[in-house]
């Protein structure tokens, strides 16, 4: 198959999931940016998922080396970072506290931590199950979904963040949070994937 089928078939699939729809009067293509967002976001949702897809437990702290990173950390810290991002510019409390995360977790970290510049010493404490990696992740994902069906195009480009030069808009933060959450559990699926083949 060549790149332009495979983009034909990827704009057809995209058209058919509500994502881009075209106008009955013209040839133009009307893109539903909250769709396009949520697409993004569920394929993070889609790569927690495989990535933690039975997977022993002792692999969730492996670690590559003493300075490495772990499966548990690397999700439990993507989530708490798209909790914390969508929570700032929704206006609403972090699910982390909302809904009882930080006493289910009971990690032994102040409530604001995300797992930015932590130490490496903090890795090995977070020992959390699978299932509850993925129940935080859930409802974290699910409450973003909710936030990005309330949002207008013209929402995008409103300055959320203005201790940025230039200052940050939503798009630009949501996007940021999505190629955050992306580089982590690609991470986490590499080291799962050095983790089977020992």
């Amino acid at each position: 198959m060549n790149r332009w089928t495979q983009l034909t078939l990827t704009c057809r699939a995209a058209q058919n999931e509500g994502i881009v729809k075209r106008r009955v009067d013209d040839e133009r293509i009307i893109v539903d940016h909250s769709a396009v967002l949520a697409d993004a976001f569920g394929r993070i949702q889609e790569e927690v998922h495989a990535t933690l897809s039975d997977l022993p437990v002792d692999a969730l702290t492996y670690r590559v080396d003493e300075d490495g990173n772990s499966i548990a950390w690397l999700v439990w810290h993507l989530t708490r970072v798209q909790d914390d991002h969508v929570a700032g510019v929704a206006g609403t409390e972090q699910v982390w506290t909302s809904a009882g995360w930080e006493e289910r977790f009971g990690l032994p970290f102040p409530t604001s931590e995300i797992g930015y510049e932590q130490p490496a010493s903090d890795v090995p404490l977070v020992t959390s199950s699978t299932d509850l990696l993925l129940g935080y992740y859930d409802a974290v994902h699910a409450r973003t979904v909710e936030y990005l069906q309330t949002i207008s195009a013209t929402d995008l480009d409103a300055v959320v963040d203005e201790s940025y030069d230039p200052p940050v808009t939503l798009g630009v933060r949501l996007i940021s949070v999505v190629s955050d959450d992306l580089q982590h559990i690609g991470q986490a699926a590499y080291i799962r994937g050095v983790y089977e083949r020992r």
